[in-house]
């Protein structure tokens, strides 16, 4: 009997012992998703949202985990680098083309070449210069979702008030004039109110001046081929002139004391309405200052730069996108991109994450996701004017400190238009490795 009992043990044993050598359950893939404020929120709380996406993707792909952390515009930026010097960068961040291509060259990222491939993204992209945007002519940095134009806004309730509404043209592409612009704004002067205000004091928001002093007199940045600064000609020098003389005369507002941030928020909370306009708006910008408006009693009303022919306007653009960190992991980088298709790509998903933006779809396919909004569809409109997206130029980050820099030249006094048009131009090509 013990023998029997022996036997029977040592079979268990034997048995457990092959059953400990099978096959293991597959480890689940963990990656982390860093994204700055940019999809709207749920119940007021910033990060639920993206949260919410990253569990729908895990209830479907039971394999991979996925840590969402926010990071802010102020400090987010210094985040990152930090995180890639010291080798902890997240697997995914969702941000726009200025930084990620710099990331992308400096060989911190992943190419997404094989994601644009083979999702048909080039033969479905509704304007070229997004898709092109989105890398630096060799590779692609950055899978796109979504975009929107740069714009200037008026507010509708000054002009009501000063009986200049009708100076405001509101059907198809809103285009207007220089002309129509300086003399609506000396006239918008002459009853108190102040004018577009050339902010000046850092970065911030940067993209609304620079897209303003050249459209004025049909001036281009750079050339066509982005591949050097173009304001030292006859139109770019008129435009610095013209600024200058607008800010002497009083039409236009000189501000070494504000950035975007606080020129928006001078124009969406005015007192008295002092700010008739102001030249840094999108459609993201009009929803997430919808609340200070609606408090303030003021309605905005976006529209094009003014231009020489109202015609020739060139928009800068805002492109959202995602981008993937390199590691030593090939699991994870696989796992970030089936995340960052599925955010992008997925016949539901894709069209919500693009309308949480408040902006519109890369995609042709998505189709018009704002039927009816004719402030949305007014914005779409503008797809055309977009311009090539210079952001991704060598040195970008070194020229922007001179732009702003240049604009307090002439708001102290110690250039003049000319001289301050052709010392941007010579300094901003020194920026270009």
């Amino acid at each position: 009997m013990k023998k029997v009992i022996c036997l029977l043990l040592v079979c268990v044993l034997v048995i457990g012992a092959f059953a400990g050598c099978g096959p293991k359950a597959p480890e689940k893939v963990e990656i982390t998703w860093w994204a700055f404020p940019v999809f709207a929120t749920v119940d007021g709380v910033s990060g639920k949202y993206e949260k919410e996406l990253a569990q729908k993707f895990m209830d479907e792909n039971e394999g991979i985990q996925v840590n969402v952390e926010i990071i802010d515009f102020a400090n987010g930026p210094n985040k990152i680098v930090t995180a890639i010097e010291g080798g902890t960068a997240p697997n995914v961040v969702f941000d726009a083309p200025g930084r990620v291509i710099e990331w992308g060259k400096a060989g911190h990222l992943v190419s997404v070449d094989d994601m644009v491939k083979d999702s048909g993204l080039a033969a479905d992209i509704t304007n070229e210069n997004v898709l092109a945007a989105c890398g630096d002519g060799t590779n692609y940095w950055m899978y796109p979702s979504s975009a929107a134009p740069f714009t200037m806004a008026v507010s509708k309730t000054a002009l009501e008030e000063a009986g200049m509404l009708d100076r405001i043209n509101m059907e198809g592409d809103r285009a207007w004039t220089t002309e129509e612009f300086v003399s609506l704004s000396k006239d918008m002067a002459a009853k108190g109110y102040k004018g577009f205000e050339m902010f000046a004091k850092s970065q911030g928001g940067d993209q609304g001046t620079r897209a303003f002093v050249p459209a004025l007199t049909g001036a281009h940045l750079t050339d066509s081929e982005v591949s050097k600064y173009t304001m030292d000609t006859a139109e770019g020098i008129a435009a610095f002139e013209l600024i200058e003389k607008g800010m002497k005369e009083g039409w236009l507002t000189p501000s070494i004391a504000s950035d975007g941030g606080m020129a928006i928020k001078n124009f969406v909370t005015p007192v008295n309405n002092t700010f008739w306009c102001t030249g840094l708006w999108s459609p993201n910008v009009a929803k997430g200052n919808a609340d200070l408006m609606k408090e303030a009693g003021m309605e905005a009303i976006g529209l094009p730069f003014p231009s020489p022919e109202g015609t020739d306007t060139s928009l800068e653009y805002l492109v959202n996108g995602y981008a993937i960190f390199k590691n030593d992991d090939a699991a994870k980088v696989a796992a970030s991109k089936e995340f960052v298709k599925f955010l992008a790509d997925d016949e539901v998903i894709g069209k919500e994450t693009v309308k949480a933006t408040n902006c519109f779809p890369v995609r042709k396919s998505f189709g018009n996701l704002y039927a009816g909004n004719a402030d949305m569809e007014f914005y779409a409109s503008l797809s055309e004017y977009y311009m090539p997206y210079y952001n991704t130029i060598d040195g970008y980050s070194d020229m922007r400190p001179l732009w702003y820099g240049t604009l307090q030249k002439i708001i102290t006094g110690e250039m003049t238009g000319e001289e301050a048009a052709k010392y941007y131009n010579t300094e901003a090509n020194k920026t270009i490795k």
